[in-house]
C-alpha cells in the first residue's frame, strides 16, 4: 500500500491531534460560563445573608463585649468613650434574677405549648387530607387565617376578650359560676399560650399538608388492599412520612418560643403580672430602652441565641440518633 493510501485511510485525528485539546479548552470555558452564572444567582443572597444576619450577630458580639464609661461628676459629665468589658456583662446578665426567670417561664411555655400546637396542627392536616374531607379549602383558608394576623394585632385584639368589664368570655364564664382572670400571675402565661397556638397552628398545619401531598397515592391505596383502617393508614403509613416536616414545623417553634416578645409586650398595660422581665427578649428590650444599657442588652441577646442553638440542635440530635436506632 502506498504511502497516499496510508495517509488517506488514517484516522482524522492522526491529522488533528490536537483535537481533543480544542474539546477540553472548549468544555473548560463551558463550566467557567456556567460557574460564572452560578454565582451571579448566588452572590445576591450571600449579600443579603451577610448584611442581614451575619453583620448583626458580629455587631451584637462586639457590643457586649465594651461598655460606656462616662466623664464627669457622677458619670454625669458630657463625653462618653467605649471600653472594653470582656465577659462582665454576661456575667451582670446571669446574675440577674429576672433574665433567669424569665427563661425558666419561656421554657416551661415551650414545653406545654409547642407539644399542643404540633399536635393540634397535625390532626388538622390528617383531617382536612382524608379521603372523606368536604369543604377542603374553605376549612385550609380558615385555619391559616389567624397567621395572616399580625402578632401585635392578634395580642390586641385578645387583650380585649381577656379584661373583665368588656370580654364576652370573662361574661360567660361569671354567667356559669365561673370566677376566671385571663391576666392574673398564675393564668396569664397560658392565656398567652392561647394566643400563639391560635396564630400559629395554621401555619404548621400548612407545613404538614405540603408533606402530606408528596406522599405517593399508591402507598395508600395498598394499605387499604392490605385491610388498613383510616386511624392504622394514619399511625402507620402517614405520620412516619411526614416526620421531617414534624421535626422542622418542632425547631421553628422552640426557636418563636424564646423569642417571645410581641404578645407579653402588648398584654403588659392590661396585666400587672407582666414585668420587664416577663421573657428574655422583654428583659433585652428594657436594658438597652429603658436601663439606657444596650452592652447588657447585646450580651442577653448573645446568650438567647445560643440557647436557642443549643435547644434546636440538640432536639435536632436527639431525633437524628432515635431515627438511626429504629434502622438497627
Amino acid at each position: 500500500m502506498s504511502r497516499d493510501t496510508l495517509s488517506r485511510t488514517a484516522p482524522d485525528t492522526a491529522r488533528r491531534p490536537d483535537a481533543p485539546g480544542r474539546r477540553r479548552r472548549r468544555v473548560s470555558r463551558t463550566e467557567a460560563r456556567n460557574a460564572r452564572a452560578a454565582a451571579g444567582f448566588v452572590l445576591p443572597f450571600l449579600a443579603l445573608f451577610g448584611l442581614c444576619f451575619v453583620a448583626p450577630i458580629v455587631y451584637a458580639v462586639q457590643q457586649s463585649l465594651h461598655r460606656t464609661e462616662r466623664t464627669g461628676p457622677l458619670g454625669l459629665g458630657g463625653r462618653e468613650h467605649e471600653a472594653f468589658a470582656g465577659l462582665a456583662n454576661y456575667a451582670h446578665a446571669l446574675a440577674d434574677d429576672r433574665f433567669l426567670a424569665g427563661f425558666g417561664r419561656v421554657l416551661l411555655f415551650g414545653a406545654v405549648q409547642i407539644p399542643l400546637m404540633i399536635a393540634l396542627a397535625t390532626a388538622l392536616a390528617l383531617l382536612l387530607e382524608s379521603a372523606s374531607a368536604r369543604g377542603i379549602a374553605f376549612f385550609r383558608s380558615a385555619f391559616f387565617l389567624p397567621y395572616g394576623v399580625p402578632g401585635v394585632i392578634a395580642s390586641i385584639l385578645w387583650g380585649f376578650l381577656y379584661v373583665p368589664g368588656i370580654s364576652p368570655l370573662v361574661k360567660i364564664a361569671d354567667a356559669v359560676g365561673w370566677d376566671v382572670d385571663f391576666l392574673s400571675r398564675g393564668t396569664v402565661l397560658w392565656s398567652i399560650a392561647n394566643i400563639v397556638t391560635w396564630q400559629f397552628t395554621g401555619y404548621n398545619m400548612l407545613v404538614l399538608i405540603a408533606q402530606l401531598k408528596s406522599v405517593p397515592g399508591e402507598l395508600y391505596e395498598a394499605a387499604r388492599i392490605d385491610g388498613a383502617s383510616a386511624w392504622q393508614v394514619a399511625r402507620h403509613v402517614k405520620l412516619p412520612l411526614i416526620r421531617p416536616a414534624l421535626v422542622l414545623t418542632t425547631v421553628f417553634s422552640i426557636i418563636g418560643t424564646l423569642q417571645l416578645f410581641a404578645e407579653p409586650m402588648v398584654l403588659r398595660p392590661l396585666a400587672s403580672s407582666i414585668d420587664s422581665g416577663f421573657t428574655p427578649n422583654l428583659h433585652a428590650y428594657s436594658e438597652a430602652f429603658v436601663g439606657n444599657n444596650p452592652h447588657v442588652a447585646a450580651a442577653e441577646a448573645v446568650l438567647l441565641a445560643l440557647v436557642a442553638c443549643v435547644l434546636s440542635f440538640g432536639f435536632l440530635r436527639l431525633v437524628g440518633g432515635r431515627a438511626k436506632e429504629r434502622r438497627r
